[in-house]
């Protein structure tokens, strides 16, 4: 095939052996280091133009380079499946029913014998570009009858073009903006004047403060530009709410963008951002590589949630790629959150992003007040104090709703003999098998493993078995037994794994009526839930002694996001924290100063340890059958990387046993580098990594490079 014919960015039908495979054109050379005889002719062009604009297109490249992946992993993930599979790119035009001449021209009284040909005959003049069968059907009109007038020449079968959503001369809005409060407007205003450059903006607005309402605003003013909007939600869960009420303000088109979808839904979604049809797209991690051909604006909401980290195979972050596209396309980046990354803290702070802080609650909502229940010497009912129990029945009392917050699911944490001391250990894991109720079995919720739960012990032989610790499981059955006639709903990853679950019960939750809601952090997420007044955070001890350097910030960011749940519309809010630390300084600097002073104390920390933000971190990680065999190829990584550093002033720390060793019946051990500034790390590890490739040691083990790594397992 000639090369004057070729596009980069355009996909083939490659000869592999006896396979044909699908393969994107990323470069043209006029030579090849492969000897011509080798070579094999490309077997079809399935495109004619790039899959991907410019900018998308060299954020992979840079994504790739910067991230150390190989390309094509890149690139698979910024395709859809079915476009990695040949699929076409044309759009699945839905088809439509509508009136032909003869059939605009006809006098319906014509039809008078057939009352209901008559009926579709007058809808369908009602709506001139066609009615799909589906409306039609909602509407008392069956196929029968449409076949009918089809027979006489009076309606026509047509894929429908796209049509706009809206009028361009008029308001895209589908119900009136919400006033505005002396900050919101200051901040929608500050970020609409720079709406055609490049400006990245810290939105850091206090739990409650109109945070969605500044978004709906600004996506406004980007709509009437006929630009596009991209949002992103670390969570399925919070898709559908964030969905609904964009529907309800905007008349455009909404295109969503999750692992929830089918490969067909995500296509078509995908297509549709790209062609234009689409004014907003709201997506998780994975939509920051959807395609806008008249990009506005991108919103990267909750930014501070680890879920836009990638933690396997390729390992970007979304929010730092919405940052590089932001700039390559010349647009602002926002990202929301009542408590900002440390990282995006400092940025704002070096005066790289705009900073805009929101400090009051929208409408009447006022803050809610804290309370630290020290739990040291209270009996405890399966983890809830006495005191606990008054306030939860008083705010049941007053038609209100309560959230107990417990960062553990399943029934009980371990399951231990009595007699001898014997624990249910996986035998995959260091870790601990998870009791769970409903149905009765136990899991390990590193690999997955399930067993039975047995009835007398391996060990000794003993029947006395107890479950020990406390799970969602667990405490729903307790709040059950005190709280009888009140309706409970425990939200975790166990009980909504059915589809739209979370949505039926977010559904519930709104209806206002006195309710006990549990869950895991995924209660914890920007959810809005109106009648919510009592917070309780059941065991705030969790994160408080963690080896993670970043544990304390993600530990803050949690109470302060759980806590931000109550008293959102008017009504009084209390949070009550039980603790087994009630001096602790973390807890009391958080809340008695609020998150601001908090992040501030921890970033002195980190400047004076020389962490991040003040310094940047690769971790090499090795796993193996073997625990010699990955510390082996570890120290010979750090032999390699020693040799090569000269006077690089990076560090190499390790290599050591990851936090959870055995996991998932492999031994994991990893190398850390630290560097004073990004570019040397990547100068350092660019060449070096292509080298190590072809090393013997590196084929013995499974190993990863993780750039920027927010944990440490």
């Amino acid at each position: 095939m000639a090369t004057q014919e070729c596009s980069i960015g355009t996909r083939f039908t490659l000869p592999f052996g006896k396979r044909k495979l699908i393969g994107l054109l990323i470069g043209i050379s006029e030579h090849s280091e492969i000897a011509p005889e080798k070579l094999r002719p490309a077997l079809k062009a399935l495109d004619t133009d790039a899959l991907l604009p410019d900018s998308l297109f060299n954020m992979c490249l840079w994504a790739s380079q910067y991230y150390q992946h190989p390309i094509g992993e890149v690139l698979n993930n910024a395709l859809p499946t079915l476009l990695r599979q040949g699929d076409s790119t044309e759009l699945n035009r839905e088809l439509r029913h509508k009136l032909t001449t003869k059939g605009e021209l006809i006098d319906a009284d014509d039809l008078k014998r057939a009352p209901r040909q008559a009926k579709a005959l007058l809808l369908l003049r009602e709506h001139p570009q066609g009615l799909t069968q589906k409306a039609l059907s909602s509407l008392s009109v069956t196929p029968a009858h449409i076949k009918a007038l089809r027979h006489k020449e009076l309606v026509q079968q047509t894929h429908m073009e796209h049509i706009r959503s809206w009028p361009i001369a008029e308001s895209p809005l589908a119900e009136p903006a919400l006033h505005l409060n002396e900050e919101q407007a200051l901040a929608v205003s500050t970020i609409s004047q720079k709406q055609n450059t490049f400006t990245p903006v810290l939105l850091h607005g206090i739990t409650g403060s109109g945070k969605t309402e500044v978004y709906l605003q600004l996506i406004e003013k980007s709509l009437c530009e006929d630009k596009q909007v991209l949002v992103l939600v670390p969570e399925i869960g919070l898709t559908p709410q964030t969905v609904q009420r964009f529907r309800n303000r905007f008349r455009c088109a909404i295109s969503v963008l999750h692992s929830g979808l089918t490969d067909n839904q995500r296509l078509q979604s995908w297509l549709k951002a790209r062609s234009g049809e689409t004014h907003i797209i709201i997506g998780t991690r994975s939509a920051i590589f959807t395609p806008m051909i008249r990009p506005g604006m991108i919103i990267v909401d909750e930014e501070h949630d680890a879920s836009f980290k990638q933690q396997d195979g390729f390992r970007y972050s979304a929010r730092d790629l919405a940052l590089y596209r932001g700039k390559k396309e010349n647009i602002p980046v926002i990202l929301g959150t009542a408590t900002p990354c440390l990282e995006s803290l400092h940025n704002a702070n070096q005066k790289r992003f705009l900073y805009i802080p929101l400090t009051k609650r929208a409408g009447d909502a006022r803050p809610p007040l804290f309370q630290l229940l020290d739990i040291r010497t209270r009996r405890l009912n399966n983890g809830l104090s006495a005191e606990l129990i008054e306030k939860m029945q008083h705010t049941l009392k007053k038609g209100e709703q309560v959230l107990l917050f417990l960062n553990r699911r399943g029934y009980a944490p371990t399951l231990i003999c009595h007699d001898c001391g014997w624990m249910a250990q996986c035998p995959r894991c260091d870790a601990r098998y998870t009791i769970h109720k409903n149905p009765p079995h136990l899991r390990c919720h590193h690999c997955g493993d399930k067993r039975t739960i047995t009835s007398s012990c391996p060990e000794c032989g003993s029947r006395d078995l107890l479950p020990v610790g406390q799970g969602t499981e667990k405490l729903e059955d307790t709040v059950r037994e005190l709280f009888p006639e009140t309706t409970v709903q425990r939200i975790d990853r166990d009980s909504t794994r059915r589809k739209d679950a979370m949505s039926q019960i977010i559904q519930q939750i709104h209806q206002g009526k006195p309710m006990i809601l549990l869950g895991t952090q995924m209660i914890a997420k920007g959810h809005h839930f109106p009648n919510v007044t009592l917070v309780a955070i059941v065991d705030a001890d969790g994160g408080l002694f963690s080896c993670d350097f970043r544990a304390p910030e993600h530990m803050a960011q949690l109470i302060i996001q759980v806590a931000g749940r109550a008293g959102r519309e008017g009504k009084a809010g209390e949070v009550v924290l039980q603790t087994r630390q009630p001096e602790h300084p973390m807890l009391i600097r958080l809340l008695q100063e609020g998150y601001r002073s908090f992040a501030d104390g921890e970033l002195l920390q980190r400047s004076a340890a020389q962490l991040p933000p003040y310094s940047y971190l690769a971790l090499i990680r090795a796993e193996a059958a073997n625990e010699d065999v990955c510390f082996d190829f570890l120290n010979h990584v750090r032999e390699l990387l020693a040799a090569k550093m000269g006077d690089n002033p990076l560090k190499l720390l390790g290599p050591v046993p990851a936090p959870m060793t055995r996991r998932a019946g492999k031994f994991h051990a990893q190398l850390l580098l630290q560097a004073p500034q990004r570019s040397l790390l990547n100068q350092l590890l660019t060449p070096f990594l292509a080298e190590l490739e072809s090393t013997k040691e590196a084929r013995r083990v499974r190993w990863s490079v993780d750039i920027d790594p927010v944990d440490l397992y």
